[in-house]
């Protein structure tokens, strides 16, 4: 899969549970990374640790559960190629931006994308952020650009017409159009049925718009391997 959004010229490779993203830069561009993303890159560029948004950016983003700073991947010296991989098996999604929408993004969601892209952080009301178990603060991605999202498990986009709904659990969230509206409830009538099912609280999405989920959950793969841990005494 190739793309040229923005000046981009990129390919992801092996797409599925083990997506790398690579990235050709002509001489004096960059793009802007994940902390840690970079696998390999050519002799001509150069990696710099970068705090988006000054001290206060950097700091909001750490509520999010992103790190303090970014990578920035600069051809300085010539043409060249960047390798970058997430942390975590799972899929990598290209979003072409043209200016006229802002993405919202779980925490985490954050992988790459065109340096003209402005990442930031923005509040979730007090419900949301209480409710959520993302916390209070989620990921804002403005801009024109290539932005590009990475998830535990694939991508599955769900298309919500105008009028309709769709009710998503929170720990499968990826990315959506910043303004479409949601709320956070349970995901059964009652408190103790919502938790007993295993479901616990849910996002209501209204249309139109299009959300970004994963097929796995990273919060139920942890409980899961816990289980193999040795506890000490």
């Amino acid at each position: 899969m190739n793309g040229y959004g923005s000046g981009l010229n990129y390919e992801l490779l092996y797409p599925g549970a083990f997506t790398m993203l690579k990235v050709r830069l002509p001489q004096g561009e960059r793009i802007k990374a994940e902390s840690d993303a970079m696998v390999a890159m050519s002799s001509t560029v150069d990696v710099e640790g970068k705090m988006e948004g000054g001290i206060m950016g950097g700091i909001g983003r750490m509520f999010t559960g992103e790190s303090f700073f970014f990578q920035q991947l600069v051809a300085n010296r010539g043409p060249g190629e960047v390798l970058l991989a997430h942390a975590i098996p799972g899929d990598i999604k290209a979003i072409e931006m043209d200016g006229s929408r802002a993405y919202i993004l779980q925490k985490d969601g954050f992988f790459a994308g065109s340096n003209s892209l402005e990442v930031s952080t923005k509040m979730q009301n007090l419900s949301q952020g209480l409710f959520s178990g993302e916390g209070f603060f989620v990921i804002k991605v403005s801009g024109r650009g290539t932005l590009f999202v990475s998830s535990y498990g694939a991508i599955h986009p769900i298309d919500v017409p105008a009028g309709g709904e769709v009710i998503i659990d929170n720990s499968h969230l990826v990315a959506w159009p910043d303004g479409m509206r949601y709320k956070i409830e349970k995901a059964s009538s009652g408190w103790i049925s919502s938790f007993t099912s295993g479901e616990g609280l849910v996002c209501r999405f209204y249309g139109p718009g299009l959300v970004l989920i994963q097929t796995r959950n990273p919060k139920g793969f942890g409980s899961w391997i816990k289980q193999f841990i040795p506890t000490s005494g």
